[in-house]
């Protein structure tokens, strides 16, 4: 290489060359970008929580935390107001129980299929009119469960009311299912061809190396999708909303109506209370109580999942 050559390479890869500097710029306007997204959802998460806390802090001044954790009734819009969150619990945990009964054996199935016995073709086909589920909007779900699932329960089930928690759990699970399916679909071909190659080389099954390999190995990832599922189906309103009945009921009968904390929220914020009241500011307070209850099971996901990794 000659001199000049030399001498050209060297300025092109000086620090202050201009293409090195244009470079060096972008990526930082780049990292800046990154940087402020990342930002944005942290700071929209500190504004949530302190309207939260700071709407609920009056609330507790008119309402001991002992009343409002043990008191079996819900009733702040009657004159002789109760403030038991028992109620909306029982009603938002039940309705999420029978949703991820559903959901997850679907969804895991689903992922199991698509991910061992599709052909990859077939498989860019299914995939996303699985994931259309995702797009229908909730209210036609919630119509669905009162006119078409209910009368069907009816049949097996005689006694049961118009509203109840099982259809909408019903619902709730079956529109969860391409949360569920696709994340944990894309966990397991995550998995090393390798693994599945040992496993057949044994003389398993397609479906035993499916169940017996590929979803253990996968399981953390598969963590993230029960976890989303738990959180899409604890934040569900509209469906519980039009199905489930709206009244607040302390019980485990899935036959019977009740209300969850989002249901709540949905009929308080359609009437003309006051900014200020008490039963005004049960809505930020139920609010609340429904961000810890997502986030103690986002934080009981997160230690399987990272549980799972470890013996991984």
């Amino acid at each position: 290489m000659s001199k000049s050559q030399l001498r050209k390479l060297s300025e092109f890869t000086s620090a202050d060359h201009p293409v090195r500097r244009m470079r060096r710029l972008r990526e930082r306007a780049i990292e800046t970008v990154l940087f402020l997204a990342a930002a944005s959802s942290v700071l929209v998460t500190i504004g949530i929580v302190g309207i939260l806390v700071t709407e609920s802090m009056p609330f507790f001044a008119h309402v001991s935390l002992k009343d409002f954790l043990t008191d079996t009734q819900w009733t702040p819009l009657f004159e002789n107001a109760r403030y038991g969150i028992l109620p909306l619990l029982s009603g938002t945990l039940l309705s999420t129980v029978i949703a991820l009964s559903v959901a997850i054996p679907l969804g895991t199935v689903a992922a199991a299929f698509l991910s061992e016995y599709v052909r990859p073709s077939a498989r860019e086909i299914l995939k996303p009119v699985l994931e259309l589920l995702a797009a229908v909007p909730t209210v036609v779900y919630g119509y669905f469960a009162l006119l078409f699932v209910t009368p069907l329960l009816q049949k097996i089930i005689p006694n049961l009311g118009g509203f109840n928690v099982l259809s909408a759990g019903i619902v709730i699970g079956v529109m969860i299912v391409p949360y569920v399916s696709s994340l944990s679909e894309d966990a397991m071909r995550s998995v090393p061809n390798h693994l599945r190659e040992a496993s057949f080389a044994v003389g398993a099954s397609r479906m035993q190396t499916a169940f017996r390999v590929v979803i253990p190995a996968a399981f953390s990832g598969i963590t993230s999708a029960y976890i989303l599922g738990i959180s899409r189906a604890l934040g569900e309103t509209m469906v519980v909303a039009i199905a489930a009945g709206m009244q607040p009921n302390l019980t485990i009968n899935p036959t019977e109506p009740a209300a969850t904390i989002t249901a709540f929220i949905v009929q308080v914020s359609l009437g003309d209370l006051p900014h200020g009241s008490i039963g005004y500011q049960s809505i930020y307070v139920a609010g609340l109580s429904l961000l810890v209850l997502t986030l103690c099971f986002n934080i009981v996901g997160l230690w399987l999942r990272k549980k799972f990794q470890e013996k991984e």
